[in-house]
């Protein structure tokens, strides 16, 4: 299986009451960073088989734009693994579910989406590893320690798009 894992991208600042933070929708930019994660991984060639959320709005709300613009079609599914009180051995048990799956797209929170990424790589979760809003990154769980392929931000999309559009020749001179 490969593994991309997905922290929900900005939803603004948290609220103090738990039951409205659960509500809190993606931000305008938020849901930029969710077209724009969408696109690199369109330009990566990414395919995906089954896309699974937090239940929370901000991580259905991403899984669902950066789905659409992926062209994904089925329903997104909903795991309390993925929640901000998610354990790892319901990750575990989430991931054994999907096992028959070759891509997989799991859109979750901080800290524990970079916690479940630190164990996965490390087997006893020693890697610190910082996830942006909007971050994505790909696992290649065929290999045994699993191995981390690639981790993009948003920042660095759009760095990798601004120079993309800039020719990579150098301007000859008209002598």
């Amino acid at each position: 299986m490969i593994l991309y894992l997905m922290r929900h991208a900005n939803a603004g600042l948290p609220r103090e009451n738990p039951l409205l933070d659960a509500k809190r929708a993606l931000v305008k930019e938020g849901k930029d960073q969710c077209m724009l994660m969408a696109r690199m991984m369109n330009t990566f060639k990414v395919q995906v088989d089954v896309i699974v959320s937090s239940p929370l709005k901000r991580a259905l709300q991403t899984a669902q734009f950066v789905g659409t613009e992926m062209g994904y079609e089925a329903k997104v599914e909903s795991s309390k693994a993925l929640a901000p009180d998610g354990s790892y051995s319901d990750f575990q048990a989430m991931l054994a579910k999907y096992a028959n799956r070759e891509g997989v797209l799991a859109v979750g929170h901080n800290p524990n989406i970079f916690q479940f990424l630190g164990r996965l790589i490390t087997a006893n979760g020693g890697a610190a590893i910082r996830m942006r809003k909007g971050s994505i990154a790909k696992l290649d769980l065929n290999s045994h320690p699993p191995r981390l392929q690639w981790l993009i931000d948003p920042r660095m999309a759009r760095a990798i798009y601004a120079n993309a559009a800039k020719s990579s020749r150098p301007k000859a001179s008209r002598k």
